[in-house]
C-alpha cells in the first residue's frame, strides 16, 4: 500500500492482494517505523455503516473509511479508483482517492511489481 498526502488530499494505491484483502476482510494496514520506537500507521477499511468516504487521524494513524458497497463494486470490476470529498471543521475540503496500483509502463529493476495490476495502457504507450 502506498500513501501520499498533499494539499488537502489523501491518495492511497493498493496492489491486487491488498484489494482482495480489503474486499474479503475489510481492512488493510501498513506501518512505517521511525526512530525512538515510534510508528506511523495507515489503514483503509470497508464499513457497512459508511455512506461516504471519510478519513480520520488519531494516535499517529490515518484511517480511510469507505462504504462497503462501493468497495465491493470497485474490487470486483475494472474500475480504477474510488473518490470522495470530506468537509473539514474549518470548511476546507479533504479529497480522498483510493486506487488500484498499476505496473509501470517501463520496467524498474528495484521494484517488485508482481502483485500490481496490469497497466490498462500497456499495449498502447511506452515511456
Amino acid at each position: 500500500m502506498k500513501l501520499r498526502i498533499r494539499d488537502n488530499s489523501i491518495r492511497v494505491r493498493l496492489m491486487r492482494g491488498e484489494v482482495d484483502t480489503l474486499r474479503d476482510v475489510g481492512l488493510v494496514t501498513a506501518v512505517t517505523g521511525f526512530p525512538g520506537n515510534r510508528t506511523f500507521r495507515y489503514s483503509v477499511e470497508s464499513s457497512p455503516a459508511s455512506v461516504n468516504p471519510a478519513a480520520f487521524f488519531s494516535d499517529n494513524q490515518i484511517i480511510v473509511r469507505l462504504p462497503e458497497t462501493v468497495v465491493l463494486a470497485w474490487a470486483n470490476s475494472d474500475q480504477i479508483s474510488m473518490t470522495g470529498e470530506q468537509v473539514l471543521d474549518d470548511g476546507e475540503k479533504l479529497n480522498i482517492l483510493v486506487e488500484k496500483d498499476f505496473e509501470c509502463l517501463t520496467g524498474r529493476d528495484d521494484e517488485d511489481e508482481s502483485d500490481m495490476f496490469p497497466h490498462p495502457e500497456a499495449d498502447k504507450l511506452s515511456c
